[in-house]
């Protein structure tokens, strides 16, 4: 079933939709995010920074649950707006595309974590489309890093490569801890590929950058950004010795580690701990049909970044060499 425009800013202002758009219990804000979903041309700032705001707490829900809790009202904010869009002027139009571009990013990383690699992709290129139009350089750059990473999952190692390249094409234009992230997936798909000689140059140059840049230098570049260090490539780096058989760096690596955390008890399945932060990788397995993942399948588990539990992942390794 679907709702007229006049149904759901009903339902809005009456309290009916606040677990799709949270944090509207202040009337006065309900109704001014009802009159721009009623007449899109009357959108302003407010309305697209209170967007701005529930995406940041998703940011914060997704290190306590599972894709599952978020991805609906994810994809239903992704429809208001879109609907927004199409009706705004050109005043507000490159904000919203821009807001547009990272709640499409977020879905596709949900989807990611789900293990499903389509949906994953095809909202990451959405999200892609969006942020060109909005003039966001940063933003495309880093969407083409996350395809990257989502080849990776499907062992298309040459597009891991091609799509990271890509987006270093204009190092001087990138924030540079973004340049060296891109350089990071760039190498891993070039050790995948057995071209280990340029694999460690380029990882030898995100290195410095982050060791000159330990801070972000631009503002408004995509929230992953904030938390990406020279602990995390050292971390995500581990595929690249392991394939060149560099076991000593493996194990220079985890002496650094911190003690083996105790187990935690289960959570409800898509009920688990979540974290904006990298895994370290391991290899990817068949993709199995739907519906033939065991209890403890966990695709964020596998071989590319951008996944949770980066510490977990490091005991693996450990575990492995043992």
């Amino acid at each position: 079933m679907t709702l007229s425009r006049r149904q759901f800013t009903q339902l809005l202002t009456g309290g009916a939709l606040t677990s799709l758009l949270p944090g509207l219990s202040d009337p006065d804000q309900a109704q001014r995010v009802a009159r721009a979903i009623e007449q899109p041309s009357r959108i302003d700032g407010e309305v697209i920074d209170y967007f701005r705001r529930v995406l940041a707490e998703h940011y914060a829900a997704d290190k306590m649950l599972g894709p599952l809790s978020l991805l609906r009202p994810v994809l239903a904010q992704i429809d208001v707006l879109d609907e927004l869009r199409r009706g705004a002027g050109t005043r507000h139009a490159a904000s919203l595309l821009q807001v547009l571009a990272q709640y499409a990013e977020m879905a596709g990383w949900l989807h990611q974590d789900l293990g499903e690699l389509e949906n994953a992709m095809h909202w990451t290129r959405r999200a892609a489309e969006w942020s060109q139009c909005a003039g966001d350089s940063q933003m495309s750059a880093y969407l083409l890093v996350r395809q990257s990473n989502i080849a990776c999952l499907t062992d298309d190692h040459a597009a891991v490569v091609q799509l990271a390249g890509a987006a270093r094409r204009d190092p001087d234009a990138l924030e540079p801890k973004l340049d060296a992230l891109a350089a990071q997936q760039q190498a891993r798909g070039l050790a995948m590929l057995g071209e280990l000689d340029e694999c460690f140059t380029l990882l030898d140059q995100a290195a410095e950058t982050l060791r000159d840049h330990p801070q972000v230098t631009r503002q408004h570049v995509p929230v992953y950004l904030h938390s990406y260090d020279l602990d995390t490539l050292q971390e995500q780096s581990a595929v690249c010795h392991r394939a060149a058989g560099r076991a000593d760096i493996l194990q220079a690596q985890i002496g650094k580690l911190p003690p083996q955390p105790h187990p935690r008890p289960r959570p409800p399945h898509g009920q688990t701990r979540r974290s904006r932060r990298p895994i370290l990788p391991r290899r990817a397995e068949p993709r199995r049909p739907p519906g033939a993942r065991g209890a403890g399948h966990r695709p964020s588990d596998r071989l590319c970044p951008h996944s949770p539990r980066t510490t977990d992942a490091g005991w693996r390794v450990a575990r492995a060499l043992a």
